[in-house]
C-alpha cells in the first residue's frame, strides 16, 4: 500500500488481521542489520521462519522503502543480499503468510520489488474524500462521547479538503480540549473549524509528492484503495473555509 502518511495503511494491516482473526507480526528492518559477516541474514532468515512457524498470519512491513529503497550502496552489499533473501522468499514462500507492506514513496522502491509474484497487488490510498473525512470525524467524536448533527459534520468535511486521517484526528482532539477548557462544555462544530484553520496539511507541504503518486495510480500501475479525490475537489485543496469560527 503507497499512499500518504497519516492516511491509514499501517491501519488497513491491523484491520485485515483482526477481520480475518489471525496474528499480527511486524518485520522491523532496522533489527535485521547486525555487525557481524553473516549476522544481518541469519536474522532475516530466522524472522521469516518465525512468521512461518506463526502462520497463518500476517506479516507487515512498514514504511518500506526506508528498509529496502536503496540496498547495497554502502555496506558491502548485506543490505542487497538480505533484500534478495527477502525478494526470493516472497516469490517462493507456501506458508500462509499475508505479507502487508506500506510506502510513502514509491519513486524509491526498485523495480524487482513491485513486479507481479513478489505482491499480488499495488494499492494506492489517497487523501479521504469528503464522505470519508466525515465518517473519520464521526468515529472519532464517537470514541469521546459526542456526537454532530449530520449537517454540521458534513460542513466540517467540506472545509477539511486535503486534510489526512491523522490529522483529522488531531483536529477533534484540539477541538476537545478547547471545549473542555472553555467550562467543560461540549464540542461544536465552531471548535472543529478552528482546529482545522490552525493546522497546515500534509497535502499542502507535500504537494508534489502527493501529485506524483497520484499519477502512478492513474497509470494503471496501482489500484485505488477506495474513491480517490475528484479533480475538482484536488484543485480546491486548501481554500479558506467557509464555516464561522470566530
Amino acid at each position: 500500500m503507497v499512499g500518504v502518511p497519516g492516511t491509514g495503511k499501517t491501519l488497513a494491516a491491523r484491520a485485515i488481521s483482526a477481520s480475518w482473526n489471525v496474528p499480527l507480526v511486524g518485520l522491523d528492518a532496522g533489527r535485521l542489520f547486525g555487525s557481524l559477516v553473516g549476522e544481518s541474514e541469519a536474522n532475516l532468515r530466522t524472522a521469516l521462519r518465525t512468521a512461518e512457524a506463526i502462520a497463518p498470519c500476517t506479516c507487515l512491513i512498514d514504511e518500506l522503502e526506508k528498509a529496502f529503497g536503496g540496498s547495497g550502496g554502502y555496506d558491502g552489499g548485506t543490505s542487497a543480499r538480505v533484500f534478495g533473501g527477502l525478494l526470493s522468499w516472497l516469490q517462493d514462500k507456501r506458508a500462509d503468510v499475508i505479507v502487508v507492506a506500506t510506502a510513502n514513496d514509491v519513486s524509491k522502491l526498485p523495480p524487482e520489488l513491485l513486479r507481479k509474484g513478489r505482491f499480488d497487488e499495488i494499492f494506492f490510498v489517497d487523501l479521504p474524500d469528503a464522505e470519508s473525512r466525515a465518517e473519520i470525524l464521526a468515529i472519532h467524536l464517537r470514541r469521546a462521547g459526542h456526537e454532530f448533527k449530520k449537517a454540521d459534520l458534513a460542513e466540517v468535511a467540506r472545509i477539511s479538503k486535503g486534510y489526512t486521517g491523522s490529522e483529522l484526528e488531531a483536529a477533534v482532539q484540539s477541538a476537545l480540549i478547547e471545549a473542555f477548557t472553555d467550562k467543560e462544555r461540549k464540542p461544536t462544530a465552531a471548535d472543529m473549524a478552528r482546529a482545522i484553520k490552525s493546522t497546515v496539511p500534509l497535502s499542502k507541504t507535500m504537494a508534489e509528492r502527493i501529485n506524483v503518486l497520484r499519477e502512478f495510480c492513474k497509470t494503471g500501475r496501482a489500484v485505488p484503495a477506495g474513491g480517490m479525490l475528484e479533480d475538482d475537489e484536488a484543485r480546491t485543496l486548501g481554500k479558506p473555509a467557509a464555516l464561522d469560527v470566530t
